[in-house]
This record gives C-alpha cells, sequence and structure tokens, in this order.
C-alpha cells in the first residue's frame, strides 16, 4: 500500500508530464503564464463547488476557499463567473455530428440497397433540411450544411444534390474547433484515469494503449495506416450497437440519459538519446 507521501510524489510527476505537452501548445499560442494561472484558478474553485460539496449542504465559498487555498476575495470573484465553455463546445460539435450520424444510420435516409442517399438541399421529406430537422432539433439546416461543406463531411454535386463523404465530424481546417476537440477529449481520458483511480477494483473503465520502444521509424508510414483502418473499423462497429441500442428518432429521452463513448489515438515521437552513446 503506499503512503499518501509517495502518491503525492507520483501524482506530481504525472502533472509535471501531462502539463508539458499543454505548455508548448499555450507558448505556441503565445498564452503567457498569468493567463494560464488565471484558468487554473477559475477550474480549482468551480470544481470545488461543484464535485467536493457535504452531501445535504449548499456549497460556500468558505470552504471552497479552504479547499483551494485561494483567498475569499478571489473565490467570491472566480464563482461568479460560471462561464458554460465546455457545455458551448459539446453541443456544437454533438449537432453536426447527430446529423452525420442520423444521415448514416437513419434507414429513412437510405436507398433501396440500404445505403444513405443524396439529398435535396431544401424542403421535402427526403431533404436534407428534414434530416437536420429530425436529428438537430431547431437548427438552422443551412448553418449545419455550411460547417459540414467546410469540414469536408458533406459534398455538394453537379446536380446541387448533397452527398454523404464521412459519417465522421472531425474539423480539417479552423483552429478553434480543433482547441474545442482538444478540451473534450483531453478531459474524457483524464476523467476516465480517474474514475479507474477511485473504483478500479468495483467499476473499471477500459483503458489501455499498445506501444513499443526504440522502433524503426521506416515501418511507422504502414503502422499509422493499419493502426487507422483498424480503428475506424472498430469505432464504425461500436457506433452501429450504440445506434441499434439507443433512443431512436422521435423517441422520449431516456431518464437518466447518459454521454457515453469510446476514444482511440495515435501516437509517435523520437526516442531521446543514450547518455554517454556516440553517434
Amino acid at each position: 500500500m503506499a503512503t499518501e507521501n509517495q502518491i503525492q510524489l507520483a501524482l506530481n510527476a504525472a502533472v509535471l508530464k501531462l502539463l508539458r505537452p499543454l505548455c508548448r501548445l499555450l507558448l505556441r499560442h503565445h498564452v503567457p503564464f498569468a493567463a494560464f494561472e488565471e484558468l487554473a484558478k477559475h477550474t480549482y474553485v468551480q470544481v470545488a463547488l461543484d464535485d467536493f460539496g457535504i452531501p445535504g449542504r449548499k456549497p460556500t465559498l468558505s470552504r471552497a476557499s479552504i479547499l483551494t487555498g485561494l483567498t475569499r476575495k478571489d473565490v467570491t470573484r472566480l464563482a461568479a463567473d460560471t462561464a458554460p465553455e465546455r457545455a458551448a463546445s459539446d453541443e456544437a460539435y454533438n449537432r453536426a455530428a447527430r446529423v452525420l450520424t442520423g444521415w448514416a444510420r437513419d434507414a429513412d435516409f437510405h436507398d433501396a440497397e440500404g445505403r444513405p442517399m443524396a439529398l435535396d438541399p431544401v424542403e421535402g421529406p427526403k431533404s436534407f433540411a428534414q434530416l437536420v430537422r429530425r436529428h438537430s432539433g431547431d437548427m438552422p439546416a443551412r448553418a449545419v450544411l455550411d460547417e459540414l461543406l467546410r469540414v469536408g463531411s458533406v459534398r455538394e454535386r453537379e446536380d446541387r444534390r448533397l452527398e454523404l463523404v464521412t459519417a465522421g465530424y472531425v474539423p480539417r481546417s479552423g483552429e478553434t474547433e480543433k482547441m474545442g476537440i482538444l478540451g473534450a477529449d483531453v478531459a474524457d481520458l483524464i476523467a476516465t484515469i480517474d474514475h479507474n483511480l477511485q473504483h478500479a477494483d468495483t467499476d473499471p473503465r477500459y483503458q489501455r494503449k499498445v506501444m513499443y520502444l526504440n522502433y524503426p521509424a521506416d515501418q511507422l508510414p504502414a503502422f499509422r495506416k493499419l493502426s487507422s483502418a483498424q480503428a475506424q473499423a472498430l469505432l464504425e462497429k461500436l457506433d452501429q450497437w450504440l445506434a441499434e441500442h439507443g433512443a431512436k428518432p422521435g423517441d422520449d429521452l431516456p431518464d437518466p440519459a447518459m454521454r457515453v463513448g469510446l476514444g482511440i489515438y495515435y501516437f509517435e515521437e523520437p526516442m531521446a538519446p543514450t547518455p554517454g552513446k556516440e553517434d
């Protein structure tokens, strides 16, 4: 059993490691430490108030001050800024993703062979506007179409009908959208690791990776291609299962409603030179 001091040292080492790529990104985008410090203070206060209250009692600024080590003045100022950044980012992402998934899975928008059909962009029972209305609520169809055309998930044919290119919503350009994905995906991974630190014996969540050291660089293009194809096939299979077992278009939302998914990512970096080894 690890001591509290050993856990603290291990946590410090882990934080230093995960902060390194984050600080690299922040410096590349000219974000000074003072701005990062303010964001960290804001998050400390919000998490203390939202997640560390005493059961049956209303969260207090005094308790948040004690937990975070910040002054009550700072806590009062930061608590007033609720800043729903994540909710807005997730909603924008989910709107576009739901339309693409609906197009790929909803039989009402498939041809006789069961493939996603080309759609007329304007009103009609088999139109893109109807697809958006069914799978993205009151979002303007034109706004959704412009976004999906921009990222390359949809293309407009010569006859002006719309064709599905890919059922995945991944921005190909535009750093704003990619920053949103950075926040959401990294937050999900850290939340999964945190859950497993607390509940690995009773309710573990899947979190694994495959990694080799000192691997020949000339083999990486083949592995990138293989891993991309295999990962895409797995995600499409899981997406199909979720679509079959989840709420269908027009159904009432389940209670409780959950957000669920599985993420896969690729990584590579040069090995650090061996100390004392000459070229």
